[in-house]
């Protein structure tokens, strides 16, 4: 019973990393793309989505460079070129390529490159979790950088929380006007 309990408070601890995720995906798009039309909501969903390989017990399929390839060429290939849907869905892969950069995946090489590397998984644990206190650092900084992103978009307004919620823009991330 103790060892579940054990269990159940590691899988805890590695689901808490979403702040440092979300902050660095919406802002690293802001930044490249400049564009006030991004759908943010996949983004949002794709930045966090390989946090579920704990479940597993460490890095695995999601921590892979290929399955975000793959996601990224199957968007591709079933939209349409300019579509809405297209732009919307392609925050998915893209959130996901974010959170391998944030989350310094390539430093296993044998779970980013799977399964090229072999149809294994190497014993490493989920990487922003196996920094240690470091992570709780990252955490701050993105529960921080969440934030600010939640005022400068006056999101505890009613009306722009639900326009968010509807249409996924965000307009002040970053200042576009620069």
């Amino acid at each position: 019973m103790s060892e579940l309990r054990s269990d159940a408070r590691a899988l805890s601890a590695r689901l808490l990393v979403f702040f440092w995720f979300f902050a660095t995906s919406v802002i690293t798009i802001g930044f490249v793309f400049r564009d006030p039309t991004f759908d943010n909501r996949l983004l949002l969903v794709g930045s966090v989505l390989p946090v579920a390989d704990a479940v597993f017990g460490g890095a695995r399929a999601l921590h892979s460079v290929t399955v975000s390839i793959a996601l990224l060429a199957i968007v591709m290939i079933v939209t349409k070129r300019g579509s809405g849907r297209r732009k919307t869905l392609l925050g998915l892969p893209i959130g996901m390529f974010l959170h391998l950069v944030f989350d310094a995946a390539w430093n296993d090489t044998e779970t980013f490159w799977w399964p090229v590397t072999g149809l294994g998984f190497s014993d490493a644990g989920v990487p922003i979790v196996d920094r240690g206190w470091v992570s709780f650092a990252l955490e701050a900084f993105g529960l921080a950088g969440c934030v600010w992103l939640w005022r400068r978009n006056h999101l505890g307004d009613a009306e722009c929380l639900r326009q968010f919620l509807s249409d996924g823009r965000l307009d002040a991330v970053p200042d576009r006007a620069v």
